[in-house]
């Protein structure tokens, strides 16, 4: 099983996670690439190489006409590192997020704009998902702050561009590292105040301490903002537990460094090792229910698969009164918890949603194709714990079945020879 552990012993924040994972990135200049097909308006990205107290790392700095945004403590006056190196570049022009004047300006978009954005950027289906899943988390926590909707969410710091950027590309280092399991240790929060488009605020900020709701956290001795509400929507969406990093075959460390400078080194770790016995931490929400259609059920499956349910099945079951009904069961990672249960409870008739707490053995898996004298077949491999398995995939099967006239069985025992 490949994980990426991240050490959060100086918080986390967008242009962290993102420096992080470009440091283990292996086709770092891929991901560049893909960073300048977004043609954000008005975006200069800058990827330096630099250090923290004698660590060598990658810091990003994401520009919007000429301006970066900080967050900007003040209990002490830290001051912010601008010894950039640019050893890369990209500053777009060519696209509007929402057709109105920015010059000289960030975007405060809202909810609606923002993920109209994104279902248009040229990204692929997953880092699209997650990263809707992220502005997601903090359009809700936004909203739970400042007592209104998601959808009518105006975002300041974490609505500008350079956020967008932030998270899209997140998105994209973790497609492409692909790990099969993200854990993460306590998320170490820093204290003391914080200036914000709202006026001065206590670390955690607001909205930073509402998307930590669940996740284990600490403060210290540090003055300022170690994790803000775009780093900690990166982690509550991605990490799947926190603890201590597991049992591991290290392969490879990364560093992404922070913009301010402390006594310690202010970098966020990230490293990615092999563990054959790492125990996948889900949970699993069930709800019964015995007045609902096949095809209203059948809908509310459909709903919370399209929206990262690992899992969802029906089982008959008997009620009271002695009526035939069905128990509605979704297995979610943990910080899909709340959204899963809201999902049933909106598309079905349950009044509540029962939940346990579950830990799986899962195995590594991976797609390869394979020549077949009915063409390419891809073929799911699958190891782990001491077993091995490999089942070609159904679809190509069914279609190269039908394109040479020969049977099922015929197509897929050419593909395992």
């Amino acid at each position: 099983m490949k994980i990426l552990y991240l050490e959060c012993n100086m918080g986390a924040s967008g242009d962290m996670f993102m420096g992080a994972l470009y440091d283990i990135c292996e086709e770092k200049q891929t991901f560049l690439d893909k960073m300048e097909a977004l043609n954000l308006p008005g975006v200069h990205i800058h990827v330096d190489q630099g250090e923290k107290c004698g660590v060598s790392g990658t810091s990003f700095a994401v520009h919007i006409h000429g301006e970066e945004e900080h967050s900007h403590d003040v209990a002490h006056g830290h001051h912010h590192s601008h010894d950039h190196d640019h050893h890369h570049s990209y500053h777009h022009h060519d696209h509007d997020l929402d057709s109105q004047d920015h010059s000289h300006e960030h975007t405060h978009g809202s909810m609606g704009e923002i993920r109209s954005w994104i279902e248009n950027a040229p990204v692929s289906n997953q880092v699209k998902k997650d990263a809707l899943g992220v502005y997601e988390i903090l359009a809700q926590a936004e909203a739970a702050v400042h007592g209104t909707t998601p959808n009518e969410v105006h975002f300041h710091e974490v609505g500008t561009l350079d956020a967008v950027a932030d998270i899209v590309g997140g998105c994209i280092l973790m497609e492409m590292i692909n790990p099969d399991r993200v854990m993460a240790s306590p998320v170490h929060v820093g204290s003391g105040q914080v200036q914000c488009a709202h006026g001065i605020l206590p670390v955690p900020a607001p909205a930073t301490a509402k998307i930590l709701t669940g996740i284990p956290i600490y403060s210290g001795e540090i003055q300022g903002e170690l994790c803000t509400p775009t780093g900690a929507a990166l982690l509550k969406y991605f990490v799947s537990s926190y603890g201590a990093m597991p049992v591991m075959v290290l392969e490879k460390v990364g560093y992404g460094l922070g913009k301010k400078d402390f006594p310690v080194a202010n970098c966020l770790r990230a490293m990615v090792g092999q563990s054959e016995e790492a125990a996948d931490e889900i949970v699993e929400l069930t709800c019964n229910v015995d007045d609902m259609t096949g095809e209203a059920v059948g809908y509310a499956l459909e709903k919370l698969m399209e929206e990262g349910a690992l899992d969802v099945f029906i089982t008959p079951i008997q009620m009271k009164k002695n009526r035939p009904a069905m128990m509605l069961t979704c297995m979610c990672r943990t910080f899909m918890e709340e959204q899963m249960a809201r999902l049933m409870l909106k598309h079905t008739m349950t009044l509540g949603v029962r939940r346990k707490a579950c830990t799986r053995m899962v195995m590594s898996w991976e797609i390869v194709e394979k020549e077949t004298p009915y063409g390419i077949i891809r073929i799911k491999r699958a190891w782990g714990h001491g077993i091995e398995k490999i089942k070609p995939e159904y679809e190509d099967v069914r279609s190269a079945a039908e394109k040479h006239d020969v049977s099922f069985e015929t197509v897929y025992r050419a593909a395992l020879v």
